[in-house]
C-alpha cells in the first residue's frame, strides 16, 4: 500500500469569516478529529489540495497528514465544493489507529475485459455498473481499489458483487444474500438502430396505396 503525503497548518481562527478570510486567501480550512486527541483547526493550500482532490487516492486511502512538522494519518470523511467554482470549501480529516478496524468505500476497477471472450466480439457492449464498494479492514490492509477479473466473461454474463475476490483480510460492509448481490458488471447485445431509410419505406408499406393517393390529392 503507497503512502501520500499532505501538508497542513494548525489555525486559531475560527467561524464562518474567519474561513471565508482563508479562501480568500487561497486556503482550504479544514478540521482532523478521532483517536484520543482533541478535534484540531487547520488550513491547507486550495491550489495543492485541489491538484491532490483529482486523484483517486485522495478519497479513498490512508494519507499522511503533516500539521505544522507532525505526522499524522488520517482518512478524508468529508469534503465540501463550491456549487460552480473549482474550489474545495472545506475538509474533513479522521485520524485512524493501526489496530482499529476501518469503514472505507474503495474503487472497484474492471481488468482483463479487452481480452475476454465477451470483450473480442464486436456486437457486445460491457459496461460496469457499481464503481466503489464500501469494506472493513485494518488500516495496514487497506487497498487503494480493487480489481475485478473479466478475462472470462461471455456475452449475456452478469459479475456479481458476491462474484469479487477481496484482498487478504478485507471484507464487504454490506450482507451479500440472494435479495441485496448487485451486479458490477454486465456483458450486453449493442443496440442497432434501424436506419431511417428503412423505417420510412416501411411506414409507407403500410398504408394502403388508395390512401396514399387521397392524402397526395
Amino acid at each position: 500500500m503507497s503512502t501520500n503525503k499532505i501538508t497542513a497548518a494548525s489555525r486559531k481562527d475560527e467561524g464562518k469569516g474567519a474561513s471565508r478570510r482563508l479562501r480568500h486567501a487561497g486556503q482550504v480550512p479544514a478540521i482532523v478529529y478521532g483517536g484520543d486527541v482533541a478535534p484540531q483547526s487547520i488550513q491547507l493550500d486550495q491550489e495543492k489540495t485541489w491538484v491532490a482532490s483529482q486523484h483517486e487516492w485522495f478519497y479513498s486511502s490512508i494519507m499522511d497528514l503533516e500539521i505544522d512538522g507532525k505526522v499524522q494519518r488520517v482518512l478524508l470523511r468529508d469534503m465540501q465544493r463550491h456549487p460552480y467554482r473549482q474550489l474545495i470549501m472545506h475538509l474533513d480529516f479522521q485520524r485512524v489507529s493501526e489496530n482499529e478496524v476501518i469503514r472505507v468505500s474503495v474503487p472497484l476497477h474492471l481488468v482483463n475485459a479487452e481480452t475476454s471472450p465477451a470483450g473480442k466480439t464486436a456486437s457486445v457492449v460491457l459496461t460496469q455498473e457499481l464503481n466503489e464498494v464500501e469494506v472493513a479492514c485494518l488500516p495496514g490492509k487497506l487497498p487503494e481499489s480493487i480489481e475485478v477479473d473479466l478475462s472470462n466473461m461471455q456475452m449475456g454474463d452478469t459479475v456479481h458483487l458476491s462474484d469479487v475476490v477481496l484482498p487478504e483480510g478485507v471484507e464487504l460492509v454490506a450482507k451479500i444474500d440472494d435479495e441485496h448481490n448487485p451486479a458490477v458488471a454486465v456483458a450486453r447485445h449493442a443496440r442497432v438502430e434501424a436506419e431511417p431509410e428503412a423505417d420510412e419505406a416501411a411506414e409507407g408499406a403500410d398504408v394502403p396505396a388508395a390512401k396514399q393517393d387521397a392524402e397526395e390529392k
